[in-house]
């Protein structure tokens, strides 16, 4: 049996207030790890800048290592 209620956001709020301390904390457990699981593209965006690069050697390398591929595939 399912039983659907429609509230008001201002009335979920109430409710949400008259909770006992032990259930309060475990709805913001999971509220915040329902909105951890979300991410923004800000965080995409930090990831990427702080992600590590190649070194200018390491880019030489692989250009040289494509290019003696090249050559073998070429033959």
């Amino acid at each position: 049996m399912e039983l659907q209620i429609d509230i008001g956001f201002d009335q979920l709020v109430q409710l949400a207030k008259k909770l006992p301390p032990k259930q309060w904390t475990k709805l913001k457990q999971e509220v915040d790890k329902r909105q951890s699981a979300r991410r923004s593209p800000d965080d995409l965006e930090t990831f990427l800048l702080n992600a590590p690069t190649f070194s200018n050697y390491q880019l030489d390398e692989i250009a040289k290592t494509r290019k003696a591929i090249n050559q073998c595939r070429t033959k």
